[in-house]
């Protein structure tokens, strides 16, 4: 007897040539993870002998091949008559009595007794293997009910075989179209319309970091996130925490989600519309950090199942209130890379933005701007040009292979567009907004996305270099190899190179670019007098009823970022060191700063944190640090206090700490401090007294040691780290440390700059150098040749 339906509780991974990819993990994890708590809904599948008996039953599969040998395979300018044509020719034939009575007697079986609705999803039968990703290349049909309901969907499911973009696809990668059949999942419909739903990855997918599981959603259906018709929420939620019990999720964006996409009411069960959403809903994540977690726990649960990084759908049911997991596939873009190979692109100057949105991938490109309306207008598209365009739906796969990068208006990390430009390796740039608007058809543009998460489209041809960084041939020395970072951004992909942590975490770049408001605005925002600054607060705090966790939540996640992407790696945050006139410029600040003549040497560092001037503030940053520390978990993180000028300042600030219940050695806690004033190093040792680390400032510590502003050009030349003078100061600093066995680092950009500077360094016995990203790997060079030469300095 025939076989032509397996139920999800019959079917297994090995079943894939049977039931194709997508149906097999879904009966997989059907039977292996519900006892694990991973809620999969019911249902079964046709096989693939079904699809082949159907195709002989009805003699179509001469007809079929008939059609496909007319295919111009170099322009593909008839792709759309054949596609249409071999679709026909599927839809014209018709199911045996026996293979519908086995789909009815399913359903019924399925529904035990009362039709309810459904989801119809095609899977085909080599689909979702690491080597061919077939992501949207095939028909899904929701909210199905009824007989007759079903069998039409199940029948063009089939015919999607033949859609334009898989036909595109498989002549692409070379796979035979007879070789591929089509399975058709049966599956109790989620109501997600009335709830939300969303996609998951469990790797970060720009850099392929794998101990981050990023979850998107929307409201309503999701096809609005895949065909990138909205900017979603994002979690990013990080794996070891969350296996340790804790809060995991270390950043949480806020999507626009415009758009609802729900059933129309009709008699057509699967007619759909999309509405707007109310703005009450815009402004509100979809999901509670309870249901995050819940979400990020049963993508791990199936990641460690399956045993490699995997890509998630899941859906909540607005009726029940209940998550599900209804698809996951085998994530294809990072598993066939070569982790010790990256290409770095570097922008050599930059020139007027034309506009911004999500960075794919970390590439740059010049080309010509094609903006396009749809598909149809694929001809005025050359080989290599830029597609702009309001978004990208999987009728647009025929052509984007053709481009050389993407740029549209909607969309998110996850979006269909997404998705396609990492498997075809281009770099995009979605969710832009007004990219159609302000990009121009023909103009020459340059698409950056190697700035971090945020890629830029700018105006002309800008110069830029290309570098191909083999960490393989790269030899560590024993000094550790730290570097110094500000933007969360770049964590992800910085972690793949070559280091020991992070020596110097800038908090000041979280502060002036994601918060953009003066602490002490937030705490007395009743007392502002600058009426623009109360109404931009209001507006980038506008859903947070309590300002001050406004400033807590952002500056912990940044700082969770950085942190998480180095874990468990140590992670030194430096406490905020703005000048006062740098303070002033954050939003609201003018009001509570004082006018310096000399803001370099005035209220800075560790003066402030004590000082009723700004302590509330510093308070914020100490609560932002025990957030990261103790509720999310990440330990590896260490607190750095900079410009401390006397023995005295240094025991005020870490009382100062312990009042906002930042105490020194609770759970861990090393506080270090900077040493970047003469006074550091004559009395390192009783420093050494109150501090568990120094970190030698050389920027401040030559600035003060030889009276010169390092800020005046006209005192340029006589600022030199490598001057007798400071070099002595940094050796006292070392041997001190090395006499109370402290732990002491350096700062600074001299050891990638010289070499001799490196060996100085290395014979005084530093214990680690941390560099700019860009200077990390010729200072590894440097330092590790300094350790060979073991060079002796009097």
């Amino acid at each position: 007897m025939k076989s032509f339906i397996k139920k999800f509780n019959e079917i297994s991974i090995i079943d894939i040539p049977i039931v194709g990819g997508k149906n097999a993990s879904l009966g997989e994890m059907y039977n292996e993870l519900i006892n694990d708590g991973v809620n999969i809904p019911n249902g079964f599948a046709t096989t693939s002998e079904a699809f082949y008996e159907f195709l002989k039953q009805n003699k179509l599969q001469s007809s079929i091949d008939k059609t496909l040998s007319k295919l111009n395979k170099e322009t593909y300018s008839n792709l759309n008559n054949i596609g249409e044509k071999a679709r026909d020719i599927i839809l014209n034939g018709t199911f045996s009595n026996e293979f519908s009575n086995a789909i009815i007697n399913a359903y019924k079986n399925l529904c035990e007794g009362k039709y309810f609705e459904v989801a119809v999803r095609s899977s085909a039968t080599a689909e979702d293997l690491p080597e061919a990703s077939f992501a949207g290349q095939y028909e899904t049909f929701l909210n199905i009910k009824g007989e007759k309901e079903l069998l039409e969907a199940i029948k063009n499911c089939y015919a999607s075989l033949y859609t334009n973009r898989a036909i595109k696809y498989r002549e692409d990668k070379g796979i035979s179209h007879k070789k591929i059949a089509i399975s058709v999942g049966i599956q109790k419909m989620v109501r997600s319309d009335a709830g939300c739903s969303g996609v998951g990855f469990t790797l970060e997918p720009e850099s392929g970091f794998e101990n981050i599981i990023l979850i998107s959603g929307v409201w309503g259906l999701g096809e609005n996130i895949v065909q990138g018709t909205v900017n979603p929420d994002e979690f990013y939620v990080f794996k070891p925490t969350l296996k340790q019990g804790k809060d995991a999720i270390i950043q949480k964006k806020l999507g626009d989600k415009t758009k609802t996409l729900i059933y129309a009411q009709s008699n057509n069960h699967s007619s759909l519309l999309n509405i707007e959403t109310p703005v009450a809903y815009q402004k509100q994540f979809v999901l509670t950090d309870d249901e995050i977690h819940l979400l990020a726990k049963w993508a791990l649960i199936i990641e460690e199942h399956y045993k490699k990084a995997m890509d998630i759908e899941w859906a909540k049911d607005g009726f029940t209130n209940k998550l599900y997991i209804t698809q996951a596939r085998p994530e294809t873009v990072h598993q066939t890379k070569n982790k010790n190979i990256f290409f770095e692109y570097k922008l050599l100057e930059k020139g007027e933005v034309l506009s911004s949105g999500n960075a794919i991938g970390s590439k740059i490109i010049v080309g010509t701007a094609r903006v396009l309306n749809s598909p149809k207008e694929a001809f005025k598209l050359q080989k290599g040009e830029i597609i702009v365009t309001d978004t990208v739906t999987p009728d647009w796969d025929p052509i984007l292979k053709k481009s050389g990068g993407i740029i549209t208006n909607k969309g998110g990390r996850t979006s269909h567009a997404s998705i396609v430009a990492r498997e075809l390796g281009v770099p995009a740039v979605v969710g832009c907004i007004n990219a159609t608007e302000t990009l121009s058809d023909g103009h020459v543009i340059t698409i950056s996305c190697a700035e971090g998460k945020t890629g830029y489209i700018y105006k002309g041809n800008l110069p830029f270099e290309k570098n191909k960084l083999d960490f393989t041939t790269i030899k560590m020395p024993k000094t550790g190899m730290k570097m110094i970072l500000a933007d969360p951004e770049k964590a992800f992909q910085l972690s793949s190179y070559p280091n020991n942590g992070i020596g110097l975490l800038r908090m000041e770049f979280i502060i002036t670019h994601i918060i953009k408001i003066h602490p002490m605005a937030l705490i007395k925002f009743d007392e502002l007098i600058d009426k623009s600054a109360k109404k931009e607060i209001e507006k980038l705090t506008e859903n947070y009823p309590n300002k001050e966790t406004y400033f807590i939540d952002k500056l912990a996640e940044g700082i969770a970022t950085i942190t998480a992407a180095f874990y468990p790696k140590e992670v030194i945050v430096r406490m905020s060191d703005f000048k006062t006139n740098e303070y002033a410029n954050l939003i609201g600040g003018k009001q509570f700063e004082p006018q310096e003549e000399n803001p370099m040497l005035g209220f800075r560092g560790a003066s402030r944190y004590y000082n009723d001037l700004y302590k509330d503030g510093f308070g914020l940053e100490c609560k932002a640090v025990k957030k990261v520390r103790d509720y999310m978990g990440l330990t590896n993180l260490k607190v750095m206090i900079p410009f401390c000028r006397t023995i005295e300042e240094g025991k005020k600030t870490i009382k100062t700490m312990t009042e906002y219940e930042l105490e020194q050695g609770k759970n861990g806690l090393e506080v270090y401090t900077m040493v970047e004033i003469p006074s550091n190093v004559i009395l390192a040792e009783e420093f050494a007294e109150i501090f568990d680390g120094f970190s030698i400032g050389s920027n401040d510590l030559t600035q003060l040691t030889l009276g010169v502003d390092r800020d005046s050009e006209l005192m340029n030349e006589l600022f030199d780290e490598n001057d007798k003078a400071a070099k002595e100061m940094i050796s006292m600093a070392i041997e001190r440390a090395i006499k109370t066995k402290t732990k002491i680092g350096f700062c600074g950009q001299a050891p990638s700059d010289f070499p001799d500077f490196a060996e100085f360094l290395v014979s005084k016995g530093i214990n680690s150098i941390s560099f700019n990203p860009d200077a990390l790997l010729k200072g590894i060079e440097n330092t590790y040749k300094a350790e060979q030469h073991k060079v002796s300095y009097a």
